[in-house]
């Protein structure tokens, strides 16, 4: 057996191995419960890649109540709505507003908890009522009960709206200037200022709303049952009680066990660094398998675009104009989502499976379309001499066209992995956790932007420097 067949059959059996880990991992879990990736006391991750808040202790205490077992899933509150949709997930505890709009869409449990929305500003801001906000931009997070009170009264107080998938994001806009103020629910504010967020309330909560655990309508009413039956046991025992004054009556350093020393950049770094880690781990191994796959597929389209006639030529350049011209996030959402909601009968795409699938059909077209090109390039008589001699079309091509493609080729190889290796970070909205992602999550719980984009950008600064190095060794060798 040839080597280039050893190798496909080699990734093909890797792949399928992927595709059994990831459709059986968590098989034992009787549910699937996606939550929100930032939005404190709720839900955030601390240290060593677990989660707590308030959502999260309520779930684990009705489960172990009830008897019932579950993989939590964390995504953007977007995202996970979505996923609940597409029947991706079975359940969603995200401090999520029971509302007419949603009710038609989700079944949901009895409230476990009322909040109202407040109107925060940066420390020493201009704007000291709604008034002040005419003409000014103000932030609001994708789906929450602020985004939907900020919403309804933008006309009669005329200012601006900026969406934000995440809510340190949108604090941050607030922070520097971008905009002058933001809706957040009570609760969340107020821990987020208590934990050092240099933001400020300036108005009293309005809308109030209650929170409920939500499933697809029609869809999961066991599990909604043990929710309502859990959720009214452990307000009986006290349970709930305990695990509301455990998050709002007291500082974020207590539940994290975070010091101040640990707030140093090295610090962060050392305290986040198992976290930093998976992360990294993820991205790379994103990026190795998905530039395989995107290479056997580009190299593919870029043969079916050489061939004699019209019909190669056209399957490749369709193939390519479809795939180059699609937003990498659109196709994500397309296949993890759109796909499932178009199947239906609870079929699902794994996350990664669906992340591989997008890199490899987005990357494989721009390496068919340089593939391609690096064919053409060969001089034409190199084909016809080659025919001249008795070689067919195809042991020519392989023999002769191919080698010296490829040749030409190979710079254009390294820079499309590092391409891959940073359209990765484009995956965190189906819920991957790579690198990018475990920035926003370490930011979430610490509130030091700065600090931990700067070790995420030197991180892929590191690994990408060490590629473009590569790339230039071997180009020297080539021209040799």
């Amino acid at each position: 057996m040839k080597k280039w067949q050893v190798l496909v059959i080699t990734l093909l059996v890797t792949l399928g191995s992927w595709l059994g880990l990831a459709t059986t991992a968590h098989a034992d879990a009787d549910y699937t419960i996606a939550t929100d990736t930032t939005f404190p006391p709720f839900e955030f991750q601390v240290k060593g890649g677990q989660y707590k808040g308030i959502d999260i202790d309520l779930l684990r205490a009705i489960a172990k109540k009830e008897h019932f077992t579950y993989q939590l899933k964390a995504l953007s509150f977007n995202a996970a709505v979505q996923q609940l949709s597409a029947n991706q997930v079975d359940g969603v505890i995200a401090g999520m507003n029971i509302t007419p709009a949603r009710e038609a869409t989700f079944d949901f449990s009895k409230p476990y908890y009322t909040s109202g929305v407040v109107l925060a500003v940066a420390q020493g801001s201009h704007v000291k009522n709604f008034r002040d906000l005419k003409d000014q931009t103000v932030a609001l997070k994708t789906g929450t009960a602020g985004a939907a009170y900020g919403k309804s009264i933008q006309g009669k107080y005329g200012f601006k709206i900026k969406y934000f998938n995440d809510s340190n994001t949108m604090y941050n806009d607030v922070k520097v200037g971008n905009s002058v103020a933001c809706f957040e629910d009570y609760p969340v504010m107020s821990y987020g200022i208590k934990n050092g967020i240099p933001l400020k309330i300036i108005s009293k909560q309005h809308n109030a709303g209650d929170y409920g655990f939500a499933v697809k309508k029609g869809k999961n009413a066991a599990l909604l049952r043990k929710f309502n039956a859990g959720l009214a046991a452990i307000k009986a025992d006290g349970t709930y009680q305990k695990i509301i004054n455990k998050y709002l009556h007291a500082k974020e350093s207590s539940i994290t066990g975070e010091t101040a020393s640990s707030r140093t950049f090295w610090g962060l770094f050392t305290q986040n660094f198992g976290t930093i880690s998976s992360g990294l781990w993820m991205t790379l191994e994103l990026t190795v398998v998905a530039i395989i796959l995107a290479t056997l597929l580009g190299l593919l389209l870029g043969v079916l675009g050489v061939m004699p006639g019209k019909v190669g030529p056209a399957i490749s350049s369709t193939i390519i104009y479809i795939f180059r011209g699609m937003p990498l996030m659109v196709l994500a959402f397309f296949i993890y989502i759109g796909i499932p909601n178009l199947i239906g009968h609870g079929f699902k795409i794994p996350a990664f499976v669906a992340g591989l699938i997008t890199l490899m059909l987005n990357e494989g077209a721009y390496t068919g379309a340089f593939v391609k090109g690096g064919f053409q390039a060969v001089d034409a008589g190199q084909m016809e001499a080659a025919r001249s001699l008795g070689l067919p079309y195809w042991p020519a091509m392989r023999k002769v066209i191919m080698p010296q493609g490829i040749r030409i080729m190979i710079p254009s190889f390294i820079n499309q992995f590092i391409i891959t290796l940073k359209d990765t970070s484009i995956l965190s909205v189906i819920g991957i956790v790579e690198l990018t992602q475990t920035g926003t999550l370490i930011i979430a719980r610490n509130f030091e932007g700065f600090k931990i984009w700067l070790m995420i950008a030197m991180i892929y600064l590191i690994i990408i420097t060490l590629l473009t190095w590569l790339s230039n060794w071997v180009q020297r060798r080539i021209n040799a």
